[in-house]
C-alpha cells in the first residue's frame, strides 16, 4: 500500500495529540496520508496505522514521519521481537497473539517512538489498540504538562505494552479451555486414540508457540525497564510500571510452565492407559495359549492310545471296556500332569478380571 492509498475496509489510521496548551486532539481516517499530514513537531503525538502487508507498509510510513530506515530494517526481519535503539529513536516489536482453539496465530506490532511522537504498526488481524484509542484524548489529558518528553512518551508507550499484553494472556485462558475439552475427550472409552495423540500434540505446540511469545515481549520489557535508552524516561516511578508489565510477563510464564506439566502428566496417564491396554491383551492371549497346550496334550496322549488299540493284532485281543477305560483315564491324567507342571513352573496367566 502506498501511503496516499485509501484503506479497503474501516479506518485504518487514527490520530491523538496533546499540544502545549493542554487540549487533545483525535482524528482517524481511512488515508493513511491524511493522518500523516497531521504530523507536528511542538505537540505530543500518537498515530497508529493498520496495514495490509506491513513488510512493504511500514518502510512508506516511517519515511514520511521522517524516521530512518535504518531503524525499520533493524526491526522488522525478526520473528517475534526486536529492540533497536539508536539514540534519537527507537524501534521495538512486540508480538502480538490471538488462539483459535489450539492455533497459536502471532502477528507483530511495531513501535517506533522519536521526540514527541509515537508510533504504531500493526497488520489490519491486530485491532487491539482500539480500546487505548476511544480514551486516547482522556488518559493523555491527564498526563502532567511539566514532565519532559520522554517521561509522556513512557506513559503512552506502557499503556499500549499494557494493552498488547493484556490481550495477549487471554490466549492462555483460551488453550486452557480447549485444554478441558480434552480432558473430557480422553476419559471416553469410545474415543479414537490416535485423534487423542494428535490432539494432545497440537496443545503441547501451541503451548510452546504461546510461551515463546511470551519470553519475546518479557526481553523487549525488560530492556525498556531500565531506562537505559534516551527516548525512555529514567523516572523511577515510570520505570516501575515497566517492572509491573514484566512482572505480569513472568506470572503468564510461570502458568503456562504448569500447564505444560499438567499436559505431561496426562501424556503419562495416557501412556499407562494404553500400556495397561496391551498387558490386558496379552494376558488374554497367553491365557487362551496355556489352555489351548493342555487341551492339546489331553488330547494327544489318549489319541496316541487310541492309535495303539487300533492295530489289529492287539485291539482282537484286548476287552473294548478296558480300552475305553484307558483312553479315558489318560485323558484326564495328561491333563491333570500338564496343569500341574505349567502351574509349578509359574507359565500359568495370571486370572483374568
Amino acid at each position: 500500500m502506498r501511503e496516499n492509498e485509501k484503506c479497503s475496509t474501516e479506518k485504518c489510521a487514527s490520530y491523538v495529540s496533546l499540544g502545549a496548551e493542554g487540549i487533545a486532539k483525535k482524528d482517524e481516517s481511512d488515508n493513511i496520508s491524511e493522518i500523516v499530514g497531521l504530523l507536528k513537531e511542538d505537540a505530543l503525538e500518537w498515530m497508529d496505522f493498520s496495514v495490509e502487508n506491513i513488510n512493504e507498509d511500514i518502510f512508506a510510513i516511517a519515511s514520511s514521519l521522517k524516521f530512518s530506515l535504518q531503524l525499520v530494517a533493524s526491526v522488522i526481519p525478526n520473528r517475534y521481537s526486536a529492540y533497536e535503539d539508536l539514540d534519537t529513536e527507537l524501534g521495538v516489536m512486540v508480538p502480538a497473539v490471538r488462539v483459535e482453539k489450539f492455533e497459536v496465530k502471532v502477528k507483530p506490532l511495531i513501535i517506533l517512538i522519536r521526540k514527541n511522537l509515537i508510533v504504531t504498526i500493526h497488520p489490519k488481524e491486530v485491532n487491539r489498540l482500539k480500546k487505548i484509542y476511544r480514551y486516547a484524548d482522556i488518559f493523555m489529558k491527564k498526563i502532567r504538562h511539566d514532565l519532559p518528553w520522554n517521561d509522556k512518551l513512557t506513559v503512552i508507550l506502557t499503556r499500549i505494552l499494557d494493552e498488547n499484553n493484556e490481550k495477549n494472556c487471554s490466549g492462555l485462558r483460551m488453550i486452557e479451555e480447549e485444554g478441558d475439552e480434552l480432558g473430557k475427550y480422553m476419559v471416553d472409552i469410545h474415543a479414537p486414540r490416535d485423534q487423542i495423540g494428535k490432539d494432545i500434540y497440537h496443545m503441547k505446540h501451541a503451548l510452546i508457540t504461546y510461551l515463546n511469545t511470551l519470553w519475546a515481549s518479557w526481553e523487549v520489557i525488560n530492556s525498556l525497564r531500565y531506562g537505559d535508552a534516551e527516548i525512555i524516561s529514567d523516572n523511577s516511578k515510570l520505570l516501575q510500571r515497566v517492572g509491573i508489565l514484566n512482572d505480569d510477563i513472568n506470572r503468564q510464564i510461570a502458568l503456562s510452565e504448569h500447564m505444560s506439566e499438567v499436559l505431561a502428566s496426562g501424556l503419562e496417564v495416557l501412556q499407562t492407559i494404553y500400556n495397561n491396554q496391551l498387558q490386558m491383551l496379552n494376558n488374554r492371549l497367553s491365557f487362551l495359549a496355556t489352555w489351548l497346550a493342555i487341551m492339546a496334550t489331553a488330547v494327544m496322549v489318549p489319541n496316541t492310545i487310541a492309535t495303539v488299540f487300533g492295530i489289529a493284532s492287539i485291539g482282537e485281543n484286548m476287552n473294548p471296556l478296558w480300552a475305553y477305560f484307558w483312553i479315558i483315564s489318560s485323558t484326564i491324567i495328561a491333563t491333570i500332569f500338564m496343569y500341574v507342571i505349567l502351574r509349578q513352573k509359574k507359565w500359568l496367566p495370571p486370572k483374568i478380571d
